[in-house]
């Protein structure tokens, strides 16, 4: 085990902490005052020792790991600027030189210490002069912030040794006074220089505690005492913003000291987790309440007068208060968090976490929400992947946990498998180890599999050869020999008494348990290296699949006795296998090539392949339920969750346009038919088909939203869904009890947490013994007063408060009920403090009842959840004003009403915005909708190209929906304007109701043979190509134009429509009044033409102006859109094709670059240049231009952000082409392969101008 020390850094706005293999990022979000996950950095394929953050260049710091290799990282841009292979020994102490800013400091074992300088004029490796042949181990070394080239060193046994230029230097002095003379070790934990001094010095030892030394006196200026002798301390920071202040973290448990130079015991102590303390870190940056006017379209709601923040009060003990700072804590457990000692509560946790490689996850049976994973770490937790957060750990300690599985259907145990420890059966309600097994003796388990036929039977395979069947009390059924280490073992999904091993010896065996034999009934051979997993397929019997570490995964018929199919693409050994549930042909494997990969088994092709972890991917899952929601697990310790539902679109749609049931669900022959369309064989689909055929009413609805939940991830589809059908009226006694943890409706609000809040005080009649991390019953009452009194329901909380001993607390709020009930209470006080004998002052604020300021504070916090329930309690009418007399209450309501109902409205948005700008459209949908505002709810959904989840929701909401559907089944018709699915695309299209024009352009874009064109033309209702061309003549006639172009195209002769089209846009442009609205339509017209046609050479010159245009237009439509990210893109790309091709048009590139600049400085706002009288100007000319007759297309303006947009991927780094920066989120490849644009920006493109950015004439379809 390599030790860790300097895990934890910090600099300006981000902080960065490392897992054994990963350095996660994270960033403080100015807007929402939260930090986020910003990236993930895992070159290292050893354990990190160290990490420092460079002190001059914030985006700078460097990793050191366990293989000899150090790594300078440049963070904004996520990429290695800089790596050293070979530092001759494992660093365990990293900092940055004082003198430079690209050289790294770096020490292992004795010494020397080295200086690596990267970049500059002469770049190398140099030994410091002195610091060398130390007689003890180093355990972290610190170079002095302000005296130049001043060093101390920390050693293992105790001592510190001392360099500066130009004095002598001090080795191993400063030993702790009870180690003089004898030899034991008592290693330095933590060092750090004060701040305000040359010579002081913070020293901590494991075992003798904190010391504050003088380095030129050599003598122990204090020595600071613990309240008990059993404290150790793993870490201390000083903090910045208090002279003389310091913090330290425990090392056994998490309590956090607060510590004063000038005192020797602590002045505080928070208990902050039951794990101890990793490493500690203090941001210098305390958060900064929201800023005011943060942004000039919310200057409206925050006021330059807000009040200033009254001084924290004193603790009781002393008259000290603490800083503002905040401190970054790491835990032995893997939490991490950012607490506020202010205000003494955490801005940020996360909880728990792997730190560790995670070698398997499965979900659990019964529950799609909830997954296990298992770690080197030496734990199983389980997570809720609605939020992603663990909520549940086992005990841990168990050296290595390779594998888990759940018991069947609701027993809530899980079965462990461990590197040295057996086996064992955690109950997870118990929240202990229930039973262990161990017949394997010392040796690692690799796979533990529970009968999911046959619940009182576990298997387990080990490197001791042996795979071993017991009953769950420990009774051994058979014991399996093999040659070799056995890595994998998987019980057939049809045959109980079945069950495959993979084996060291390159081969897989099949066991047959009903029979007494202990020879394996079939051996498959084929693999060239050792066999890791096996799985059988749990649609098709008797197949089965294996990975090995020869990069093959091969599949095998049991029937056959053969493999009928080997899948190669992996470049390393093969890991994580799963089957899908549904579709019988779909396995997808996970390598140490970093990869996931999906294969069509039929004819062996890899469909996709995703590159996001940063390391070796070990376990692959998915739930029956939700069969197109897969998770994965890798060496980089994160746990990913992936939707397959791309890679299956056309099955979604085909139950949206309501196709016969046989092209929706099959059985497994028809589905393995090579290249036929993909079918649901599973059991959801037959279960869900199974409780549509028994409903009469509202078939339609109901089957729309089950199989769009089927096919869904998790984090908000099901919420959206309760949502629909609240609005839609359906009886509040149907909805399910998982709907009052998500975003509500606003009629439900108060009433579910109301109940909340009566089940937390209800604790206070039981004794309550809870398990690991439960709270206490002070806790759940405080808590319970909190949702009360955010409810508007004061004296219940009082009465709470009261029972706390808070009375000040109850009393200033007392009034809000009424004046004699705060007179009471004031009474029942003073006796009490009476009987105490304390005259107290006793304090007496009123409740005011102002509704608004609570929200702006809560707003202003970025805790947009509670002033929502603010604002809901005001509407409700629960917080008033006081009145000292009975007065008639309802004139003062009725005013207010509304105002609160706007603000309601207010607070929904921004929390919807948050949502929407952390990459979860679905939920920003729900926010829309629990105030019935179906429009933005659908425009969330496209913004985040939910498609066909909005287009099902669209269809159920009905008629308020009706615009936005449209425009959502339009964007999934031009998905599918492609082979095989131009029928799908017609289907889509015939439900929009206004639909002759979205037709015409279908049929026009349709590239088959005359009689497939005729066949389509008859579909859609149109008349042939030949009774075409002769109404576009009549069309030219009457000066219908549009008409003429749309027949033009569909005639034999398309490109006639181009030159009837472009002359009439010319001309329109030409003109000093047009309007895009104007031009729009029929260019949108035009770019249907035949991508076959518009590439014939005769057409070159039409061709450019016609991109050309669409490019002008497109720059237009995204500025009203506000797709502020690709506008100078699209101006640059219409300069472009300007300058380089031969065309006519009345467009000039200096006009363009003005218009561009006139747009940047009237939209982003730069207080130093405001924009000059004359941008104004043009601006204004530019948005009478774009102002848009229909009144719907306003709210779909704002950026596109699909799901994932800011999630850290990291092995696939791809440059855009529009920024040359990275892109952060999925990308989509043009057209040549190479060129790389993000998936927003590529979807914001192409619905405002239908042409790849390439300049190529070919359509553009990232939908």
């Amino acid at each position: 085990m390599v030790e860790q020390r300097d895990v934890c850094a910090a600099s300006g706005d981000r902080f960065a902490y490392c897992a054994t293999l990963a350095i996660y990022i994270y960033q403080l979000d100015q807007q929402y005052n939260e930090y986020k996950l910003r990236s993930i950095m895992s070159e290292h394929k050893k354990t990190i020792t160290a990490i420092s953050w460079c002190s001059d260049n914030p985006d700078v710091f460097a990793s050191a790991s366990a293989d000899n290799l150090l790594i300078v990282w440049n963070v904004s841009e996520q990429r290695a600027v800089a790596r050293l292979d070979n530092t001759k020994g494992v660093p365990t102490s990293v900092s940055w030189c004082w003198n430079s800013s690209d050289g790294v400091a770096f020490v292992s074992q004795r010494g020397p210490l080295y200086i690596w300088v990267y970049g500059g004029s002469n770049p190398g490796l140099t030994v410091h002069k002195e610091a060398h042949s130390f007689l003890s181990d180093i355990c972290l070394f610190r170079w002095h912030p302000s005296k130049k080239g001043k060093l101390v060193f920390g050693h293992t046994d105790g001592s510190l040794s001392i360099f500066q230029p130009g004095s002598k230097n001090q080795k191993h002095v400063l030993r702790p006074e009870s180690l003089e003379g004898t030899d034991e070790e008592d290693p330095v934990s933590a060092l750090e220089w004060d701040p305000l001094s040359t010579d002081y010095l913070l020293v901590s030892n494991l075992n003798n505690g904190i010391r504050l030394v003088d380095s030129e006196a050599l003598t122990c200026v204090t020595s600071f005492c613990f309240p008990s002798a059993a404290a150790s301390v793993q870490c201390l920071a000083w903090v910045p913003s208090a002279p003389g202040m310091f913090i330290t973290g425990d090392s056994q448990v998490g309590v956090l000291r607060v510590w004063n130079v000038s005192r020797s015991t602590p002045l505080d102590s928070f208990k902050l987790k039951k794990n101890g303390f990793h490493a500690l870190h203090v941001l210098s940056s305390p958060l900064s309440k929201k800023a005011q006017n943060s942004s000039p379209s919310k200057s409206q709601y925050t006021s330059s007068t807000s009040e200033a923040v009254p001084p924290p009060t004193l603790s009781q003990n002393c008259s000290f208060s603490l800083p503002p700072g905040h401190a970054v804590c790491c835990f032995m457990d893997g939490g991490v968090g950012l607490y506020d000692m202010g205000a003494k509560k955490w801005d940020f946790l996360r909880d728990l976490g792997h730190v560790e490689t995670i070698f398997d996850c499965k979900f659990k049976p019964d529950d799609p929400n909830l997954l296990a994973t298992a770690s080197f770490d030496g734990t199983i937790k389980i997570w809720d992947t609605n939020t992603l957060t663990a909520v549940n750990t086992s005990p841990g300690n168990e050296g290595v946990v390779y594998s888990l599985s759940w018991a069947p259907g609701d027993l809530n145990c899980i079965a462990g498998a461990t590197s040295r420890n057996g086996a064992f059966i955690w109950d997870v309600r118990k929240g202990k180890i229930i039973t262990r097994f161990n017949e394997h003796g010392k040796n690692g388990i690799f796979c533990i599999s529970w009968s999911h036929k046959d619940s009182k039977r576990i298997a387990t395979c080990s490197g001791d050869g042996f795979c071993i069947i017991r009953t769950v009390d420990g009774k051994i059924l058979h014991k399996y020999k093999h040659p070799a280490a056995v890595f994998g073992c998987d019980w057939s999904q049809n045959n109980k008494d079945m069950i495959a091993t993979g084996c060291e010896d390159k081969s897989v065996r099949v066991y047959y348990l009903a029979t007494s034999s202990d020879q394996p009934l079939k051996v498959f051979s084929g693999h060239l290296a050792k066999v890791f997993h096996v799985r059988w397929s749990p649609l098709r019997e008797g197949i089965l699949c294996s990975g090995s570490d020869d990069g093959t995964v091969r599949i095998w018929d049991y029937t056959q006795d053969a493999c009928i199919n080997v899948l190669s693409g992996h470049t390393a050994p093969v890991r994580g296998l799963m089957w899908n549930t549904e579709v019988p042909y779909l396995l997808i494997s996970g390598s140490w090539d970093y990869s996931i990969k999906v294969w069509d088994t039929r004819d062996g092709t890899c469909l996709d392949t995703a590159f996001d972890h940063g390391a070796d991917v070990y376990g692959l899952t998915c739930h029956h339920s939700r069969p197109f929601t897969m998770a994965s697990c890798s060496r980089d310790s994160t746990v990913r969750l992936w939707s397959l539902t791309p890679l299956m679109a056309p099955l979604l749609l085909n139950i949206l346009t309501e196709q016969p049931w046989e092209k929706i669900i099959g059985n497994t022959d028809t589905a393995m038919v090579p290249g036929s369309p993909p079918l649901l064989c599973g059991k959801v689909s037959r279960d869900v088909k199974q409780e549509l055929d028994k409903l009469s009413t509202d078939i339609r609805a109901k089957r729309l939203r089950w199989f769009s939940e089927c096919f869904s991830p998790p984090g908000g589809s099901s919420n959206l869904w309760d949502l629909v059908s609240v609005i839609n009226g359906q009886d509040d006694s149907l909805l399910p009890s998982s709907y009052s943890k998500g975003v509500m409706h606003m009629k439900h609000l108060l009433k579910f947490k109301t109940s909340e809040a009566q089940e937390l005080t209800i604790v206070k009649m039981c004794k309550f013994g809870g398990g690991i991390g439960t709270p206490s019953k002070e806790e759940r009452l405080k808590e319970a007063a909190d949702i009360h009194l955010r409810l508007g329901q004061i004296q219940r909380y009082c009465e709470l408060m009261v029972e706390l001993g808070q009375w000040e607390k109850a009393l200033s709020v007392a009034p809000g009920v009424s004046m004699k009930y705060w007179k009471k209470l004031m009474q029942r006080r003073a006796d009490q403090l009476m009987a105490e004998d304390n005259d107290d002052a006793i304090p007496n604020c009123i409740a005011t009842g102002d509704v608004k300021k609570l929200v702006t504070f809560f707003s202003g916090r970025g805790q947009l959840l509670e002033a929502l329930l603010i604002a809901q309690g005001a509407c409700e009418g629960n917080i008033r004003e006081p009145q000292s007399s009975s007065v008639n209450h309802t004139t003062y309501d009725v005013e207010n009403i509304q105002q609160y109902q706007s603000l309601l409205h207010k607070v929904c948005q921004e929390l919807a915005e948050c949502y929407f700008q952390d990459g979860r459209s679905v939920l920003a949908a729900c926010c829309h909708l629990a105030v019935d505002n179906i429009q933005l709810a659908m425009c969330s959904l496209i913004r985040g190209n939910e498609l066909e989840l909005a287009a099902c929701v669209g269809i159920v909401l009905g008629e308020a929906a009706t615009q936005n559907t449209a425009y959502c089944l339009q964007l999934l018709a031009r998905k599918y304007m492609a082979t095989p699915t131009w029928e799908l695309s017609a289907e889509l299209l015939h439900m929009i109701p206004d639909n002759r024009v979205f037709l015409a352009e279908l049929c026009a874009f349709y590239p088959g043979t005359s009689a497939e064109i005729q066949q389509l033309h008859d579909r859609c209702g149109l008349p042939s190509s030949d009774e075409c061309s002769s109404l576009a003549e009549s069309a030219v006639c009457v000066g219908d134009l549009f008409s003429a172009v749309k027949y033009h195209l569909l005639g034999p002769e398309p490109e006639l429509a181009l030159q009837v089209g472009i002359n009439h846009v010319k001309e329109q442009l030409s003109g000093s009044d047009w309007t895009v609205d104007r031009v729009q339509p029929i260019l949108d017209l035009m770019s249907y033409i035949r991508t076959d046609r518009l590439m014939m050479n005769k057409m070159t010159q039409a061709r450019s102006e016609l991109l050309i245009l669409c490019g002008y237009v497109g720059g237009l439509l995204a500025i009203r859109r506000q797709y502020s990210s690709i506008v100078p893109a699209l101006y640059e790309y219409t300069s472009q094709l300007l300058k380089r091709r031969e065309v006519c048009v009345p467009l000039k590139i200096e006009q363009l670059s003005v218009e561009l600049d006139a747009w940047r400085a009237c939209t982003q706002h730069n207080n130093n240049n405001p924009p000059s009288e004359s941008q104004r100007e043009e601006f204004n000319c530019l948005r009478r231009r774009i102002q848009s007759s229909d009144s719907a297309s306003s709210v779909l303006s704002g950026a596109d952000y699909v799901t994932g947009s800011n999630l850290p991927s990291h092995s696939d780094v791809q440059l855009s082409c529009f920024t040359g920066q990275r892109i952060q989120g999925p990308v989509f490849l043009l057209e040549d392969g190479k060129s790389a644009i993000s998936l927003n920006d590529a979807l914001m493109w192409a619905k405002v101008n239908p042409y790849s950015p390439l300049g190529t004439g070919v359509r553009i379809n990232p939908f």
